[in-house]
C-alpha cells in the first residue's frame, strides 16, 4: 500500500480569540437538562472544540479520501511508515486501571432508567453503558443517558415501572465503561461557535465524552475506579492520537492523575485491523485494551469494498459466522497484537438472546452463546460481552473454566499467530461469490430486520430484540448494505431471483402488508429510508446519519 499523506492531530496554535468559544443549547429542555447542561460542562465541551473540532474535521476528509483510494482498486496493508512501531518489541500500554482488572463478562446496552439498574444488578464484570449503536440518539435519550450515568455513580440511581414495580441497586456492581459517538457523527442540538464567529454543529464525540467526563470522573476515582472509555468506529491510528491528545488535554483541564484515562478500543473497521498496533502505540498511556468489535466489522468490510466486484460480496448475513477465515485472521490477529503489548483482548457481542417465554428458543441461544464464548476464550481472548443478563452466567461459566483464579489470560502470547494482509482481506472465503450464497430468504430476511430496526431507532429504541437476535445499529448496517451490494452487482439468489431494486421494493411492500400496524407506528418513516440507503444508487456511509438528520432533530437545531 502507498504511503498515505494524512493529517496530524496536534492542536495548531489558536488564532487572535475574535470571540469566546460557546456551545448553545438548541434542543429543549428535557428530564436531566438541569444538571447536565450547566453552565460549567458546557464552557468545558465549547474548550474541547475549539482545540480539537479542527484536527476532527482533518480526519473525516481524510477518510473520505481513504474510501475513494479503495473504491477505486486499492487494497489496505500494513503501513509501511510505522513498521519501526510494530517491530519494537519493548512498549508496552497503561493496561487495565483499578477496577478493570478483571473483565471476563461485560455486559453491553443503552443508557435509559431501567436498562441502567439492570445492567448494574446483571452480575457482569463490567457494563458497557453505550451512547453510541445501543442508543438511538434522541436528544432525551442524550441528556437522559448522561443523568443516569451520573446517578449510577453515585449509587443514586433506581426505576419503577409504570406498574408501579420498584427497582433498586444491589450492593455489588459491575465497573462503568462508557462508550461515546464516533467523530463522524454530530449533535445538532448543541452549536458550537468558534473564534472566529462560525457556527457548526457540535461533535457528538466530544458531547458525549466531555460531558462524561466533566461530571464524573474525579467520582469514579473517589470510589476506587477511574474514567474509563470505549472508543468506537476509529479508522485508523490518527483517530485514536487525536483521542489520546483529548485526554491529555482532560486530564490537564479537570486536574486528574496523567493516565488515570483508560480507554478500550473497538476494532470495527477494516483499515483498524491493519493498525492495531499503531492505535495501541498512540494510546499507550491511557489504553487498556482493544475490543473485536465483529457487527461492524462485517459492515465496514461490505461499505469498503461494496463496488468493487463478485470479489467482496459477502453470503446471506446468517452464513457469515466468526469461523469464515477472513474473521478468524482478524480476531486471532488482535488477541496476539494486545497481548505482545499488555494489553486486554475483550470478544465480541454474539447476537442470540434468550426468550422467557419460549424455553426452546432460550436453550438454543444458550448452546450458541456457549459455542461463541468458548471459541473466544480458547482463542485467548480475557473477557467477553453479552446483551442480556440472562446471558452473564453461561459466559462468566466458561471465562471462569478458562482463567481460573487470573484475572485475564495476558501471559498467553499467542506467538504461533502470523496474519498477513492477505488473510484479512480473504473474503472469497466467505463463500458470497458462490453460486446459491444468497437466498431469497436472505434477502427478505435483510429487508425486514433493518425495517423492524429503523421503526424502532425511530421511535427512541437502539437495541432491539427482533427474531430472537439483539440488533443494533451495527447489525442493521450489515443488512442493509447486503442489499445495496447485492443490487449493485445483480446477484442472483439460489432459488433463481435477480436481486434489482425493483425486486428489493416487492419484497418491502410484502413485509410491509405483513406486519401488525397501529396508529403510532414509524414504518412508513422507515421504509423510507431504507430505500434511501440500501436502493439509491449513491451509498450513506452510516444509514444512522440521514435517519438522524430527518427524523431526530429538532425543528431548532441547524
Amino acid at each position: 500500500m502507498s504511503t498515505l499523506t494524512e493529517p496530524t492531530t496536534t492542536p495548531s496554535t489558536p488564532l487572535p480569540s475574535t470571540t469566546t468559544p460557546t456551545i448553545e443549547v438548541l434542543g429543549a429542555v428535557v428530564p436531566g437538562s438541569d444538571t447536565v447542561l450547566t453552565p460549567d460542562a458546557l464552557a468545558f465541551v465549547a474548550e474541547l472544540h475549539a482545540r480539537f473540532a479542527g484536527p476532527r474535521h482533518d480526519l473525516l476528509l481524510a477518510r473520505q479520501r481513504r474510501r475513494e483510494r479503495f473504491a477505486n482498486g486499492l487494497d489496505p496493508d500494513f503501513r509501511p511508515e510505522t513498521r519501526h512501531i510494530r517491530e519494537d518489541p519493548t512498549w508496552r500500554v497503561a493496561g487495565p486501571g483499578p477496577g478493570l482488572e478483571d473483565r471476563r463478562v461485560e455486559i453491553t446496552g443503552p443508557t435509559d432508567r431501567k436498562m441502567t439498574v439492570n445492567a448494574l444488578n446483571s452480575g457482569a464484570k463490567v457494563w458497557l453503558a453505550d451512547l453510541e449503536d445501543a442508543t438511538s440518539p434522541t436528544w432525551e435519550n442524550v441528556v437522559g443517558g448522561q443523568a443516569n450515568l451520573a446517578l449510577a455513580i453515585r449509587g443514586r440511581v433506581d426505576f419503577t415501572s409504570d406498574e408501579g414495580k420498584e427497582y433498586r441497586v444491589g450492593p455489588t456492581t459491575p465497573t462503568i465503561v462508557m462508550r461515546p459517538r464516533g467523530w463522524h457523527l454530530a449533535e445538532k442540538h448543541l452549536r458550537f461557535t468558534d473564534r472566529a464567529g462560525q457556527r457548526t454543529p457540535a461533535s457528538a464525540s466530544l458531547v458525549d465524552a466531555g460531558l462524561y467526563l466533566f461530571h464524573n470522573a474525579h467520582a469514579l476515582i473517589a470510589h476506587g475506579r477511574g474514567p474509563y472509555l470505549y472508543l468506537p468506529k476509529i479508522e485508523g491510528y490518527l483517530e485514536a492520537r487525536l483521542w489520546n491528545d483529548v485526554f491529555v488535554f482532560v486530564e490537564q483541564e479537570l486536574r486528574l492523575p496523567r493516565g488515570s484515562i483508560r480507554a478500550t478500543v473497538l476494532i470495527e473497521t477494516i483499515t483498524a485491523a491493519f493498525e492495531m498496533e499503531e492505535i495501541l502505540y498512540e494510546l499507550r498511556e491511557h489504553c487498556a485494551g482493544l475490543n473485536a468489535g465483529r457487527w461492524d466489522y462485517i459492515f465496514s468490510i461490505i461499505k469498503s469494498f461494496r463496488s468493487r466486484g463478485p470479489r467482496f460480496v459477502l453470503p446471506d448475513r446468517a452464513r457469515v459466522t466468526m469461523t469464515v477465515p477472513f474473521m478468524r485472521a482478524y480476531t486471532e490477529l488482535l488477541v496476539a497484537t494486545c497481548h505482545r503489548r499488555g494489553a486486554h483482548a475483550i470478544g465480541g457481542m454474539s447476537a442470540f438472546i434468550p426468550n422467557r417465554r419460549d424455553p426452546e428458543v432460550t436453550e438454543r441461544a444458550l448452546e450458541q452463546v456457549r459455542a461463541d464464548k468458548e471459541r473466544e476464550a480458547g482463542q485467548g481472548y480475557d473477557g467477553t460481552w453479552v446483551a442480556h443478563p440472562d446471558l452473564v452466567p453461561v459466559a462468566r461459566a466458561v471465562f471462569d473454566e478458562a482463567l481460573g483464579d487470573r484475572p485475564d489470560q495476558r501471559d498467553r502470547l499467542r506467538d504461533d499467530v502470523r496474519v498477513t494482509a492477505a488473510e484479512l482481506l480473504d473474503i472469497p472465503s466467505a463463500g458470497g461469490g458462490e453460486p446459491g450464497a444468497v437466498t431469497d430468504a436472505g434477502v427478505r430476511s435483510n429487508v425486514s430486520v433493518a425495517l423492524r430496526y429503523l421503526e424502532a431507532w425511530l421511535r427512541g429504541s437502539g437495541a432491539v430484540a427482533i427474531d430472537n437476535l439483539m440488533e443494533d445499529a451495527a447489525t442493521a448496517e450489515i443488512s442493509r448494505s447486503q442489499l445495496w451490494q447485492w443490487v449493485h452487482h445483480g446477484i442472483v439468489t439460489a432459488e433463481g431471483t435477480t436481486i434489482t431494486a425493483e425486486h428489493v421494493e416487492r419484497v418491502l411492500g410484502s413485509v410491509l402488508g405483513e406486519l401488525p400496524r397501529s396508529g403510532g407506528d414509524r414504518f412508513d418513516d422507515a421504509a423510507r429510508l431504507l430505500r434511501e440507503v440500501a436502493l439509491d444508487e449513491h451509498y450513506p456511509t452510516f444509514l444512522t446519519v440521514p435517519a438522524y438528520t430527518q427524523h431526530l432533530v429538532e425543528r431548532s437545531a441547524p
